[in-house]
């Protein structure tokens, strides 16, 4: 063997261990390289060749003064700061490890800190050539509207970065009452007219920093793509009707997460009050609350959420509200909104999306019935058959899951229906069918399974390192790439991806052993359970 004894291949072996001050030499300036952005300089640091950018502000502390204010701009900086580590998340409780699906997606696993000076993103790119005008990809975690972060293992952007010669980004703001506590009509002055929105206005202030920095980065401007899975997919849901994010995104890709109304004032409003009955606080004494640590205020809005997390639901009582304001109309009802008519957009699903809530594993056949009889009634048996016939070999526990995630996939239809009727821009369809391999493969193809490929990832516990992972991998980061390049996720990597209508209903299926295209796929099940809403 031989070693390369070069300065350059020592600071490479050292890492990060160190710190780098003052005027920084070619060799260095290698791996830790120094971006200018509009708001001061920033230091990087290379791995496996991506240039990656930490913990970097996009928005002011939004503490004291700021809590439930729209977000303030940063402070430029004098000199260089450091973009080496994760930035705080938003305060929240811990992801709950008390069943396997949450081990699996490492849901308390949220590095960086806590803290209100939140607003904070991180970059992944190959390239910081100001020519490079790659595509942009921005993300938006799950967890609801109340917990997770863009520091979680799920939204590491470096692999698809390095494969698809794009910008990732990824995003943390404000969350659950610290981002979405309507006060407008609870006695609050008028400053608070979008405290309900903030935490929505936090993105649409990252996608401003996006739109006036990317450039430093090699990004492409005005060919950003903004992408959410669960809660991060009603986020995307969200800013597609926000006068205010309108020109900052292009394209936008929903996964599992459709949102089609928000809150009206007069739910909110009791979710306030509640609130602020429980912190001892009224609306009138706003400076009180933005005074109180937010330790105080994380306790008051879990004592809230107990009673959900007792009934197995997401502890989701803070959301956006229709506060007339930051948000004028509801995302996609009636209809799908016309300021981001110009805009095509991906809707997905998961086959077995309510597994991931599920944990009667050993449900009888007997219980899926009597399940079923709530719902469908006289038609129970009926219905059981048509499922036990598609899939023969199929679990009590995975049958009845799949039924709840059927009759809850009707709002993705109406999202890519009404989006298709506009006429204007495209809507894409993908329903993502190849189970977890995770458990013996029990969840089946879980809420959460197509968040990793997305990105290009397959480690984690919902894929795994094995040949089918990888390629479904490969296959969808690569149309989610195609999609930020030219608004169309073609690739040869599939099979021709067409637009979706309420005639052709064309699926993308990602399945093994191989995806194919379908029209109206499953319709047979759509038809059910429109005709139970109706």
């Amino acid at each position: 063997m031989t070693f390369d004894t070069s300065r350059r291949a020592i600071l490479a072996g050292a890492g990060a261990s160190f710190f780098l001050g003052g005027a920084a030499s070619a060799a260095t300036t290698d791996i830790f390289p120094v971006v200018e952005t509009a708001e001061g300089r920033l230091r990087g640091l290379v791995s496996g060749g991506i240039k990656v950018f930490k913990g970097v502000p996009y928005g002011a502390d939004t503490s004291g003064k700021n809590r439930f204010l729209p977000p303030q701009p940063v402070k430029p900086w004098a000199g260089v700061r450091d973009a080496l580590d994760y930035g705080n998340i938003c305060p929240q409780m811990p992801g709950d490890r008390r069943s396997d699906y949450a081990n699996l997606i490492y849901l308390d696993y949220q590095p960086g800190g806590m803290g209100e000076d939140c607003l904070n993103l991180n970059i992944w790119t190959p390239d910081l050539s100001r020519t490079a005008r790659k595509p942009v990809i921005v993300r938006f975690h799950g967890g609801g509207f109340y917990g997770g972060s863009s520091n979680s293992p799920g939204m590491d952007g470096e692999m698809q970065a390095r494969r698809g010669d794009c910008v990732v980004v990824s995003v943390n703001h404000r969350l659950s009452a610290f981002g979405f506590l309507h006060l407008a009509d609870s006695g609050a002055p008028a400053e608070f007219a979008q405290s309900g929105m903030a935490g929505m206005l936090d993105l649409v202030a990252a996608l401003r920093w996006v739109n006036r920095n990317i450039e430093a980065f090699g990004g492409d401007p005005n060919r950003v793509l903004i992408i959410g899975q669960s809660g991060g997919g009603a986020k995307v849901s969200a800013l597609m009707a926000m006068p205010s994010a309108k020109g900052l995104f292009h394209r936008a890709v929903q996964m599992s997460g459709a949102m089609l109304r928000v809150a009206p004032r007069e739910r909110a409003k009791a979710t306030a009050d509640a609130f602020l009955t429980g912190v001892g606080v009224a609306g009138r004494d706003i400076r009180k609350l933005q005074a109180m640590p937010f330790h105080d205020l994380l306790s008051a809005q879990a004592d809230m959420e107990a009673e959900r997390r007792a009934k197995g639901e997401a502890p989701n009582s803070f959301t956006p509200v229709l506060d007339g304001v930051a948000l004028p109309r509801h995302p996609f009802d009636p209809d799908a909104p016309q300021v981001s008519a110009d805009v095509p957009m991906i809707v997905s699903t998961t086959l077995d999306e309510r597994t991931y809530r599920q944990r009667n594993f050993n449900e009888t056949w007997d219980g899926v019935l009597k399940m079923l009889a709530t719902r469908v009634g006289g038609r129970a048996a009926e219905v059981l058959d048509l499922y036990r016939q598609e899939d023969p070999g199929a679990s009590p526990y995975l049958i009845q899951s799949r039924i709840i995630s059927d009759q809850g996939r009707g709002a993705s239809f109406a999202m890519a229906e009404r989006k298709a009727a506009l006429g204007a821009a495209p809507a894409y369809v993908y329903l993502w069918k190849a189970p977890s391999p995770a458990w013996g493969g029990r969840y089946g193809a879980t809420h959460g399974v197509d968040v990793g490929p997305s990105a290009g990832e397959v480690r984690g516990g919902l894929q795994g390192a094995n040949l089918v992972s990888a390629r479904l991998a490969d296959e969808l980061s690569s149309a989610i790439v195609a999609m930020a390049a030219t608004g169309d996720p073609g690739t040869p990597k599939l099979p021709t991806w067409t637009p979706y209508d309420a005639v052709s209903r064309a699926t993308m299926v990602f399945d093994a052993p191989s995806t194919r295209l379908e029209p109206d796929y499953r319709g047979t099940f759509r038809k059910l359970w429109a005709s139970v809403a109706a």
